[in-house]
């Protein structure tokens, strides 16, 4: 592979999105989302790849917008989102993985029988969201120092949504930080809602419900309701990389 590089601000080397995804036992990860709405992946970024994209964030024209958590009561610490013109890493790894989810976001849809309006071309999908409004990029770098948190939520932002989106650790569990493990809860019908976290290691991404999963029920096939956040980082500093595959209205 030809190794290019962004040519604007920081240079970012491109990765081998697609090659790297091809490593993924993709048959088991499909199971634990059908199981558990989310399932990790092995590594898809090397450390310093990990580094070269965190260090991102210090570099504001690369993003159309900064929150506030706190300001916006979701939670505490910051993050933003990037412009259209993603560093190469971002947009190869956005774009490796659609095709890869899609049979999964197929088959769900076709188990609740709603609508699959997902083409088999990510270019085709995002143009079908620019024409209904949703023109911002949802790619996403956070930030979380000590005592930050994210609030339980979901990442919908219009009409037209894809059910799956992925994140991508930084930084180190336990070297980097402690605590902000990733979380998620599953509203059950008639009982108590059931949570889970998952520590995410380094490079590694955590493929995840963007709002429901399927669940068989006696007559069938509901959807449950999920929501996903970010635990109480306790010590140093950690980073995520976000990958949305809709666009923001």
């Amino acid at each position: 592979m030809t190794d290019t590089t962004d040519t604007a601000q920081t240079a970012v080397p491109a990765v081998d999105a697609a090659g790297r995804l091809d490593r993924t036992d993709w048959a088991a990860l499909a199971a634990d989302l059908d199981a558990y709405g989310h399932a990790l992946t092995g590594p898809l970024l090397t450390p310093a790849e990990c580094r070269a994209i965190s260090a991102l964030y210090d570099e504001p024209d690369r993003f159309r917008t900064t929150v506030d958590m706190a300001r916006h009561r979701f939670g505490s610490g910051r993050y933003r989102y990037f412009t259209h013109d993603l560093p190469s890493p971002v947009r190869d790894l956005r774009a490796a993985f659609y095709p890869r989810l899609l049979p999964v976001a197929r088959g769900w849809a076709a188990k609740l029988g709603t609508p699959a309006p997902w083409p088999d071309e990510l270019d085709t999908w995002v143009e079908l969201c620019r024409a209904a409004g949703q023109v911002k990029s949802a790619q996403i770098l956070l930030r979380y120092g000590p005592g930050d948190w994210n609030a339980l939520h979901r990442d919908v932002f219009g009409e037209l949504v894809f059910p799956l989106q992925v994140v991508i650790g930084l930084d180190a569990p336990g070297t980097d930080f402690t605590g902000g493990e990733f979380l998620m809860t599953e509203q059950r019908a008639r009982a108590q809602s059931r949570g889970s976290s998952t520590t995410l290691p380094q490079g590694h991404g955590l493929v995840f419900t963007t709002r429901e999963r399927p669940v068989a029920t006696k007559r069938g096939w509901s959807a449950a309701p999920m929501r996903h956040g970010v635990s109480t980082v306790r010590s140093g500093r950690r980073h995520a990389l976000g990958l949305v595959f809709h666009d923001a209205s």
